[in-house]
């Protein structure tokens, strides 16, 4: 059985800019008993051990504060019995404590009055974080007048049930709570695939150029707090256009994406590639001065020329001519004139006959000396 996925779920290596949609890492797995992200959010798990290969709905984890032993034991057997998996608080602390936790529960339960933190001051303290997965909470409570349910939704509280609780009342208003959450989790998987797609180059998915851009921005302002330097390289394949005109735009497409393949598996974690335009790339290296830029250069270079680009039908021998240069510690260097003196470089490079590295020296302006403070008697 065969699932099609489109490429809406992003795994992401921030330093390198390395990005994969489920669909690209899909297409390397075997059929059967895979997941991921669809354009209408959770796909179901292909499963062949059951009936049409789907799954049963996947268990989800709810949390439970109750300060009461038998009214805990009581929603503790009916959620269990619904298929949730049951997190217990016996305190509002406790409740608190558990969805500060990375892996906390999306849905919670907590009872209004409970020692500690009540269930209102809980839903205060969830909702000021503002942070995501969002968590779906539902206030258990006796209190039935009009302003305590306006205050409990006040207070940052989903919905509202009171006690003694009807079990199927409860099971439904999860499953609501449930289909709110499986509704934000499609939102926000669209929101960042939209976000990559505005950020990353729809062919190699390396950093687009006004991305890469902005990192070497980012890194150029963090060095000059930390005193250090930032390397930088244009690189830019041989004879590409030789490649489109001979064997087609697809083989370009090819080879274009091997290559960025290529230089994300030689660059260090933290270093970062971006498709600067056409055939023509951008790496940023934090913390490289003269020597390690150069040897970096050398490793993507190797790594491109190393091996043929092997195709369906025939195999293209590739290569790379690179510029380098380096950032001067505590000197305001712009990121226009270090891609500049790199793209120099580079082009003296493809003019000695490419597949090399050349070194690209900054020039920077002249500091006039300030005149001498006259001191006065």
């Amino acid at each position: 059985m065969i699932v099609q996925y489109l490429p809406v779920r992003m795994i992401r290596d921030e330093g390198r800019g390395l990005w994969a949609t489920s669909a690209a890492w899909l297409r390397g797995q075997p059929n059967g008993a895979v997941s991921g992200v669809t354009a209408k959010g959770i796909s179901p798990r292909v499963d062949k051990s059951h009936k049409g290969g789907i799954a049963p709905p996947r268990t989800m984890r709810i949390l439970i504060a109750e300060d009461d032993p038998v009214s805990r034991r009581l929603l503790e057997v009916h959620l269990g019995k619904w298929g949730y998996q049951v997190v217990v608080a016996s305190d509002g602390d406790q409740a608190w404590g558990i969805l500060q936790q990375a892996d906390a529960p999306r849905l919670a339960v907590l009872d209004w009055m409970m020692p500690g933190l009540s269930g209102p001051d809980v839903c205060r303290q969830v909702r000021s974080r503002g942070q995501e997965p969002y968590t779906y909470i539902l206030l258990l409570t006796a209190r039935t007048q009009k302003q305590d349910l306006i205050a409990g939704m006040e207070a940052g509280a989903d919905d509202y049930l009171t006690k003694p609780f009807d079990a199927q009342e409860l099971n439904v208003r999860l499953r609501a709570g449930r289909r709110i959450l499986d509704l934000q989790a499609e939102l926000v998987a669209a929101r960042e695939a939209l976000r990559e797609q505005a950020t990353h180059d729809a062919l190699t998915w390396l950093w687009n150029r006004p991305a890469i851009v902005e990192v070497l921005v980012r890194e150029l302002a963090k060095a000059e707090r930390e005193a250090s330097a930032v390397g930088v390289i244009m690189a830019d394949l041989d004879h590409f256009k030789q490649i489109n005109d001979t064997c087609g735009h697809a083989a370009g497409d090819a080879v274009l994406r091997e290559a960025a393949r290529r230089m994300q598996a030689s660059l260090r974690a933290y270093d970062a590639v971006g498709r600067y335009g056409g055939e023509e790339f951008l790496i940023v290296m934090p913390g490289a001065a003269g020597a390690t830029a150069v040897h970096l250069a050398e490793r993507l270079r190797f790594a491109i020329n190393r091996e043929p680009v092997r195709l369906t039908d025939r195999a293209l021998p590739v290569t790379v001519s690179l510029g380098v240069t380096v950032s001067a510690p505590r000197l305001q260097v712009t990121p226009e004139l270090l891609i500049r003196v790199a793209d120099e470089a580079l082009y003296r490079a493809k003019a000695l006959g490419r597949n090399r590295v050349e070194w690209g020296t900054l020039a920077l302006p002249a500091i006039e000396a300030e005149p001498p403070v006259e001191v006065l008697a």
